[in-house]
């Protein structure tokens, strides 16, 4: 039997960041091939890696003060700083979103180049096949490339992620290990999802992009929707995803910059003969506008509208009502919605609070980001809480 002094179960963004932290004798264990696949192929293979403005408001729990302690203690800006000394060149794309300019795989070296550093270990293509605790120690049964061993740690960390993205590899692990010492779970969903629609209504715009306001419950996010063959997508439906619920509506505000009927009235004045759709047609995308022609009954010209009409078909336009039949699941989720709950943890530590020794990080706890570099922020910060408690920090 092989004894270590912390055991961490995944070699994601948060184990990996939690070995750089956590001390010496530490090793990472991964079925995987490689670490950090989700952060290889994340923000389209160059990784968004933190967001500039990330702050606990950003994130979903059942517990929203939860996240404060760990964002505080460990920010963005200390992420940024990190990236710097490992001479990654970045940019920031939009709304305060921070990408390598290069490769997300510099993300992957430069964190296992910080836990190499620390003496930290790395074990892939490794199956853990049970864990128990007895006599103050964690017991971790693993399969590591047809060998069966039997390994005992003082600390375990739960660093698995959730159930997002399982070709990769991703299951329920660090749920079931949780429930199995006794931490209570919420209920998880796929988060930052697109949207489906059974009847395949969007199939004629697929392809077609444009800024809208997207709203789901009292959540409303100015960003970008995508029509795909089977819904919608895109930042702004990503977004709202995580707020939605089955069975709701969602609201669309096709004209975000509020100004299409003033446009319209100036425009019936000068050219009144032009036809109603075409001259929306200028404002939105002409697919877009064929398709809506029969619902909005949007005949005649301009000449015919009247004030209230054009208001009409404004209002419409900025109140597009719509109920997905779901979404496209954990096959395509970014990020797991819920997880092992946060009243079983310490804020500062990420420890449970009824059994010492035992962690929880990243995406396996019930803390979930908004789209754009949060949730790894949340990864970096919950691990180096838990590495820093570990080591006594």
């Amino acid at each position: 039997m092989s004894d270590f002094n912390t055991i961490i179960l995944g070699a994601g963004a948060a184990g990996l960041m939690c070995a750089a932290h956590a001390g010496p004798d530490v090793l990472v264990i991964d079925h995987a091939r490689a670490p950090g696949e989700k952060i290889r192929i994340s923000g389209g293979g160059r990784c968004n890696f933190t967001n500039m403005y990330a702050e606990p408001g950003n994130f979903l729990s059942d517990n929203p003060h939860f996240c404060k302690s760990a964002l505080a203690r460990y920010t963005q800006w200390d992420f940024i700083d990190l990236v710097g000394r490992h001479n990654i060149a970045w940019h920031e794309k939009t709304l305060g979103q921070l990408f390598c300019d290069d490769s997300a795989r510099q993300i992957v070296s430069m964190l296992v180049d910080e836990m190499t550093r620390a003496g930290a270990a790395l074990w892939l293509s490794t199956s853990i096949t049970g864990v128990t605790q007895r006599d103050g120690w964690f017991h971790v049964d693993i399969d590591r490339d047809g060998r069966r061993q039997a390994l005992r740690a003082r600390n375990l960390v739960l660093a698995t992620g959730g159930k997002s993205i399982p070709k990769m590899g991703a299951t329920g692990l660090a749920y079931d290990i949780a429930r199995q010492f006794g931490l209570p779970v919420t209920e998880t969903r796929p988060a930052l999802v697109p949207f489906t629609f059974g009847d395949g209504r969007f199939k004629p715009l697929s392809g077609l992009s444009l800024p809208v306001r997207a709203q789901a419950g009292d959540a409303s996010f100015d960003e970008a929707m995508l029509f795909t063959h089977r819904g919608l997508s895109g930042p702004a439906m990503l977004q709202i995803s995580s707020y939605w619920r089955e069975g709701q509506e969602i609201a669309v505000n096709l004209t975000p910059s509020g100004d299409l009927y003033d446009l319209l009235r100036t425009q019936r004045q000068a050219g009144g003969r032009r036809a109603l759709s075409t001259e929306l047609a200028r404002h939105l995308p002409a697919r877009l506008v064929d398709t809506l022609k029969e619902p909005l009954a949007l005949t005649g010209n301009l000449a015919d509208q009247s004030d209230a009409r054009l208001h009409e078909i404004c209002a419409a336009l900025a109140d597009w009502r719509l109920t997905p039949s779901g979404t496209e699941g954990y096959r395509t989720a970014e990020v797991t919605l819920g997880g092992i709950a946060t009243d079983a943890l310490s804020s500062r530590s990420m420890q449970a609070t009824s059994l010492p020794g035992l962690y929880a990080i990243g995406e396996a706890v019930d803390v979930t980001g908004w789209l754009g570099g949060y949730n790894f922020q949340w990864a970096w910060s919950s691990g180096v809480a838990a590495g820093r408690a570990i080591a006594g920090r």
